[in-house]
C-alpha cells in the first residue's frame, strides 16, 4: 500500500547544506555556452566552487580534482560529448558523481543519441531533465518543443520510475511539481515559482546545485531533494522581490546565498513516497 508523508524529517536539508558550505567542494562542469555563466555563479551561490573546463586534453585531470562533475548537452557537439566521454570514464574510475542533463533530448536525432549513448557508456549517478527530456529517455511518449517540455504521456511517477530502472540512476524530473526517484524511493518537491520559467538556465542551474550536494551527500535521492527544495523556496523569495524577469534573475543568487537553516524549514514542501 502505497503512503504519503508531507514534509517527512528524513531529510535535513539545512544542515546538508551547511556540510556542503564547511566541505566547499569543487564541481566541475562540461555545458553549454548559453548559461555556463549563470550555472558558475549558483554553484558559488551555494557555497561550492566551479570549474569550467571541456578541452579533452585536461578534463580527466580536472576531474581528478574535483567532487563532482556535471555534463550538459545544451550546445553539443562531438569534439564535446567526447570530452564528456573522457571526463566520465575518469569520474567513474574515481567514484565521483556524474549528473546528466539531457538538455533538448528528443528535440533532435543528435541530442537523444548523445544523451543516450553517455547513459550507455557510463555510470550516471543523477539523470535530471524535464517531462520531455526523461519521457525520451525513457522511450515514453514525449514532446519536446526544442529545449522545452511539451510534456509527456502517461503518469510522470511511472516514466521516471521506468528510466530510474532502466539506467540505474536516480531520476530527477523537474516541472510545476519535481520529482525524483530511484529503485526504491520516490520524492516531490512542491517549492518553486513560475517566474523560473521566465529566465534561460532555470534547469542548468538546478543541476548544478544537484551536482553541490551530491558531492557531500552519497544518498543521490536526498542530495537531489535538498537541492530542488533550496531552489524551489529561493525562487519563490525572489518572486516576492522582484518586479519581472530581470530583478528575479538577480534576486535569485541573493536567495540562494542567503538560505539558511532557519529560513529553509519554515518554507520547505516536499512529500515522500513509499512504495
Amino acid at each position: 500500500m502505497n503512503t504519503e508523508i508531507y514534509n517527512t524529517e528524513d531529510i535535513n536539508t539545512g544542515k546538508v547544506l551547511e556540510k556542503l558550505r564547511q566541505k566547499r567542494p569543487i564541481i566541475h562542469h562540461i555545458t553549454n555556452y548559453v548559461t555556463v555563466n549563470d550555472c558558475a555563479n549558483m554553484t558559488l551561490a551555494i557555497g561550492a566552487a566551479p570549474v569550467m573546463a571541456h578541452a579533452k586534453e585536461e578534463v580527466e585531470e580536472m576531474v581528478a580534482i574535483s567532487n563532482a562533475l556535471v555534463l550538459n548537452i545544451g550546445t553539443l557537439d562531438q569534439t564535446q560529448i567526447e570530452s564528456m566521454l573522457i571526463a566520465g570514464k575518469k569520474a567513474n574510475e574515481l567514484d565521483i558523481p556524474i549528473i546528466l542533463d539531457p538538455c533538448g533530448a528528443g528535440a533532435t536525432k543528435l541530442r537523444t543519441e548523445s544523451a543516450n549513448k553517455l547513459i550507455m557508456d557510463l555510470k550516471i549517478s543523477v539523470i535530471k531533465g524535464n517531462a520531455g527530456e526523461i519521457g525520451t529517455l525513457a522511450e515514453a511518449e514525449a514532446e519536446m518543443r526544442g529545449v522545452e517540455s511539451g510534456g509527456v504521456k502517461g503518469s510522470p511517477e511511472t516514466v521516471a520510475k521506468t528510466l530510474a530502472k532502466k539506467t540505474g540512476s536516480t531520476i530527477v524530473m523537474t516541472g510545476k511539481e519535481d520529482i525524483i526517484v530511484d529503485a526504491n524511493k520516490i520524492y516531490k518537491v512542491h517549492n518553486g515559482s513560475p517566474m523560473a520559467g521566465k529566465i534561460t538556465g532555470g534547469g542548468c542551474m538546478a543541476a548544478s546545485l544537484i551536482a553541490s550536494f551530491s558531492a557531500i551527500e552519497k544518498d543521490y535521492v536526498k542530495a537531489s531533494v535538498a537541492a530542488l527544495i533550496c531552489f524551489g523556496i529561493a525562487q519563490e523569495l525572489a518572486e516576492k522581490q522582484s518586479d519581472g524577469s530581470g530583478s528575479f534573475h538577480t534576486q535569485l543568487f541573493d536567495k540562494i546565498y542567503s538560505l539558511s537553516t532557519i529560513i529553509i524549514p519554515q518554507y520547505q514542501k516536499y512529500i515522500r513516497r513509499d512504495i
